[in-house]
């Protein structure tokens, strides 16, 4: 589905055009693949990146065998996973490519980015953008990015609707 303007400030969805077939289910995304060059996945960089998601956001961790390597996997719940593998074309981020992270209320994506910043107290490699809230006619978003270690910023954000 692509989104168009109507007027300032709307955005609405655009019909689909595809005619195959339908299903009636939702479709979830359940994982994310972030490469890096090979050496990168020590035990002491995951290490790091447990320390951070682990304590900042309540993920927990682990590593697997996946297609004849030692991966590691950050596990936001059972259902979803960010798995972290080596390869000889490692995944290159230089902009703002990210992954959104939907809170449920504005309270708890101000209490993860102070989290971020006591963390940051201690470990300057965590990157912080924060953002003015991005108003809409019924909807307002409050948002940040924050990025540790991964070659990806994650938007962490709360959608009022109102």
């Amino acid at each position: 589905m692509s989104l168009r303007r109507r007027h300032p400030g709307e955005i609405r969805p655009r019909q689909a055009r595809y005619a195959g077939p339908t299903y009636n289910s939702v479709v979830r995304f359940n994982h994310m693949e972030l490469t890096f060059a090979r050496g990168t996945l020590t035990d002491q960089f995951r290490e790091e990146v447990d320390a951070f998601y682990q304590s900042v956001f309540g993920w927990s961790a682990t590593d697997a065998d996946v297609v004849g390597q030692r991966c590691h996997i950050l596990l936001p719940d059972a259902d979803q996973f960010i798995l972290l593998a080596e390869s000889g074309k490692p995944m290159d981020s230089p902009g703002f490519d990210h992954l959104g992270l939907l809170q449920d209320s504005r309270a708890e994506v101000d209490a993860l980015l102070e989290a971020c910043k006591r963390y940051q107290e201690k470990d300057d490699r965590v990157l912080i953008r924060e953002y003015e809230d991005l108003v809409y006619p019924q909807l307002t978003v409050h948002a940040f990015y924050v990025k540790f270690l991964l070659p990806i910023y994650f938007d962490v954000q709360s959608m009022d609707r109102s």
